[in-house]
């Protein structure tokens, strides 16, 4: 089975579930999406988009880094824009210790990828010329566009996600849930995890 790891460097549930699941991330396919491209494709808001949510993302997020034990500092602004961070980890083929170091620079050390860009590219072995090139290469631009729209084709609605091939887990809450399966597959084929996945709706908003 080949797991595939969605993720955009905005949320900080994927850096958690990077940090607190190494060597689980490290046996899937990491794929960089925008995050901002699902939310458009699905009409909803991220969790920093609604003003009573915010900050209590914020708060829940430090703490869970404080339970899992991983260092958090949070970047000057949040929402930020991703595109850039995004583009440079499928230019460097998306390998484990660049995305790595992408998300420690935003998430650990606090720093902003558009202001402290010179300092993500030269952490990265990389001159300034040569990073803007890479990620203004159209092959680069329509990876990232090919991933988002694989993501929509499979259900994929948010980041962090887990894809088995058959099913997929989102966020890091159900982590443990896609480590139960992954060892017992037949865990959704129990009579009321059948039941519930035909069930069908009672009442919907009007939009």
């Amino acid at each position: 089975m080949q797991l595939v790891w969605y993720f955009d460097f905005v949320s900080p549930y994927s850096y958690l579930q990077f940090e607190a699941y190494p060597e689980l991330v490290q046996t899937a396919e990491l794929r960089p999406v925008l995050f901002a491209g699902l939310l458009n494709h699905w009409g909803g808001k991220g969790p920093a988009e609604v003003p009573a949510k915010r900050l209590q993302t914020y708060r829940f997020t430090y703490w869970q880094a404080g339970q899992h034990g991983i260092a958090m500092t949070y970047p000057p602004a949040h929402p930020f824009n991703p595109i850039h961070a995004l583009r440079l980890a499928i230019a460097l083929d998306c390998r484990y210790d660049a995305i790595k170091a992408i998300f420690e620079f935003i998430w650990k050390d606090g720093r902003s990828v558009t202001d402290d860009w010179p300092a993500l590219v030269e952490r990265l072995g990389l001159s300034l010329a040569a990073a803007d090139a890479m990620i203004a290469a159209q092959r680069v631009k329509d990876a990232l566009a090919a991933n988002g729209r694989r993501a929509i084709d499979r259900g994929v609605y948010g980041v962090p996600t887990f894809d088995t091939g058959k099913e997929l887990f989102w966020g890091l809450d159900a982590t443990d849930m896609l480590l139960d399966y992954l060892e017992h597959p037949a865990v959704f084929d129990e009579p009321e995890m059948r039941r519930i996945a035909d069930l069908p709706v009672g009442a919907a908003r009007k939009t």
